[in-house]
């Protein structure tokens, strides 16, 4: 299987590598600015005793990577997250963030999450395809609300839901206690 949980220290490099053109190049992300790989090492190992990061690996190169993270602070928001995908630049339309997707959103249920959210700037329709392909829906849309390359942009969000509706929230595993068991 190429997908594996990602190593902090070993695959920072590959995963702000990737991430830096959807920084510099487009309006996908809203940071301004490439993070550093010691702040990629530092999201990762923030989030990652609770919420997943995967990368899929080929030949001995990361191509894409998955993450969720948390979607609020308040505790009755625990049982939701926020995802990510993110492919390198010639690997687009090959499934990897497909294959992804579907492994951080099994973990995500076998975890006790219930909601997966993501974030969008519109207009995007290879993004907007990919979630909802995925079982994701359109929610709603942030008007103008990231300032970058000189112009206001949109943000659509979309939500799955990972458990069933009448379903009562179990407490959630740690990632690695799962992995483990």
């Amino acid at each position: 299987m190429p997908i594996r949980l990602v190593d902090p220290a070993a695959d920072a490099p590959a995963l702000q590598a990737i991430y830096a053109p959807y920084v510099t190049d487009t309006v996908i992300s809203f940071e301004v600015e490439v993070p550093s790989i010691d702040t990629m090492r530092e999201r990762i190992l923030k989030t990652l005793d609770m919420h997943p990061w995967l990368v899929y690996e080929q030949d001995g190169a990361v191509l894409g990577y998955a993450y969720a993270g948390k979607h609020r602070e308040r505790s009755a928001y625990q049982w939701s997250t926020d995802v990510s995908v993110y492919v390198r630049g010639d690997q687009h339309r090959k499934g990897i963030g497909r294959a992804l997707y579907s492994e951080l959103f099994d973990l995500l249920r076998r975890q006790g999450f219930c909601n997966a959210f993501a974030g969008i700037t519109l207009p995007n329709a290879a993004s907007v395809g990919v979630h909802s392909a995925m079982g994701f829906t359109m929610i709603g849309v942030y008007p103008k609300v990231g300032y970058k390359f000189g112009q206001w942009h949109d943000t659509g969000w979309m939500g799955l839901r990972l458990q069933p509706d009448d379903h009562e929230p179990m407490p959630l595993i740690p990632i690695r206690d799962l992995l483990r068991a």
